[in-house]
């Protein structure tokens, strides 16, 4: 296959739905000899923060030398951001060729009566391989969906595993309480590990200590009473790590906005802690350096200055609540013209509740997926549960028409979807609109 050609076996098998479960996964890595056996894992799972604190220990560890993978997902902008090592995405020729072998194997298990793997079966295994390949010395892998029956599971003795924020999303896969939601993203924790936990309510972290018990992992608890926060503006936040104990630190800086950002730091600093603690150098300026360097482009992004353009792609309720709490940190009582789109197996409620009120103007869009909720339709529900009027967008293009009339002191955000935010980022860095990158 040519990339074009991978990329269109890859997204052909979205068909094949999203099944939870690890026979396909374990069956298709074994036959690829086991490739996510060859580095030291660090497994990431939750509802919201994976993506910050996946990207801030990174940062670190390649800032320390170490040759670090990262898997995420979705992407952004390109397919290839989902698989990099050392901040480089996976090259075309690469993603080709070792889609061409998955393929092979799968035609294998078809053979022998298996199902079909998912897309992002397909993925986990590609980025499985391309690892391998490349020789890496860390892997810090963030879960798809989940966690126990998630694809990323094959994982058999990860160095650490960590769970961020838990709150509402998938309910339909995950359970519909939030300790049962806990106890699925829990089924990451291995034997005889170490598990860090994200500051959360009690009875989600009862949750976990009981499978860690189970697991004789030892368990990591953060604290907000660790961070002290010194300043904040539109360029970052820095603040003081109180714990001394491993690292010393008397200020640290990161370029991510957001209170939420302050804990996700924190989780990310414990769980390098405890890499240290495993026997590998981390030195404190390492963790400096890193934490500096480290963007997550899409997540409370200023893209542009004037006029004013944040990229958010908080897409369930936690993160809808976020959005609002940040803007308002930001930006007082200023009200905002929002760009929003939306999939369809989420609760516009969130949005009704926390966005609408900080609104000066609405345009709805529809972001590039089939499961895309389509503008015209978001408007009326918009307009059926506020008084506000919501103007939809036939097409991304219409944008640029909405910024060239804004005034240089307009706020703008676009929010919802991923699937939006990064065709949005693409459409103004190549029109003008991003005068931060």
């Amino acid at each position: 296959m040519n990339y074009e050609e991978a990329i269109e076996y890859i997204h052909s098998t979205y068909k094949f739905g999203s099944k939870l479960g690890l026979e396909n996964i374990g069956r298709l890595t074994e036959l690829l000899g086991n490739p996510q056996d060859s580095y030291k894992v660090i497994h990431v799972a939750g509802t919201n923060g994976k993506g910050s604190t996946c990207n801030l220990i990174k940062e670190v560890l390649v800032d320390a030398g170490y040759k670090t993978g990262l898997f995420i997902s979705p992407y952004l902008e390109e397919f290839t951001e989902r698989i990099q090592v050392n901040n480089k995405p996976i090259d075309k020729d690469s993603l080709s060729r070792i889609t061409t072998l998955v393929k092979d194997k799968i035609d294998i298990m078809l053979s022998e009566g298996y199902n079909h793997p998912t897309e992002f079966e397909v993925v986990t295994a590609i980025g499985f391989e391309y690892f391998k390949e490349q020789n890496i010395d860390f892997l810090v892998l963030e879960v798809g969906l989940g966690g126990r029956f998630d694809s990323t599971n094959i994982v058999k003795s990860p160095l650490l595993s960590v769970i961020t924020s838990i709150s509402y999303d998938h309910t339909e896969y995950l359970g519909d309480t939030l300790e049962k939601i806990a106890y699925e993203k829990a089924g990451i924790i291995k034997e005889n590990s170490n598990v860090v936990i994200y500051p959360q309510g009690e009875n989600i972290k009862n949750v976990i200590r009981k499978k860690a018990i189970e697991n004789n992992t030892k368990v990591y608890e953060v604290s907000s009473k660790n961070i002290e926060k010194i300043k904040s503006d539109i360029t970052g936040q820095w603040f003081k790590y109180l714990k001394k104990d491993v690292f010393n630190i008397d200020e640290l800086k990161i370029n991510l906005l957001g209170e939420h950002q302050l804990l996700n730091a924190l989780t990310a600093l414990q769980s390098l802690e405890v890499i240290k603690k495993e026997g590998y150098n981390i030195s404190s300026e390492n963790v400096k350096n890193g934490f500096s360097k480290c963007k997550f482009p899409g997540r409370f992004e200023v893209i542009n200055k004037n006029p004013l353009i944040v990229l958010d792609g908080g897409h369930n309720t936690d993160g809808i609540k976020q959005l609002s709490k940040t803007l308002k940190e930001y930006f007082m009582d200023k009200k905002i013209i929002f760009f929003y789109g939306m999939l369809k197996d989420k609760d516009p409620k969130a949005f009704f509740d926390y966005i609408l009120p900080l609104a000066k103007e609405v345009y709805t869009l529809t972001p590039a997926s089939p499961r895309a909720v389509k503008a015209e339709d978001l408007a009326k529900l918009i307009e059926n549960n506020s008084n506000i009027k919501a103007t939809a967008l036939q097409s991304y293009d219409q944008v640029l028409t909405v910024l060239k009339s804004a005034d240089k002191s307009d706020i703008i955000a676009f929010a919802g979807s991923l699937y939006l935010v990064g065709g949005i980022r693409t459409l103004l860095r190549n029109n003008g609109f991003a005068d931060n990158l």
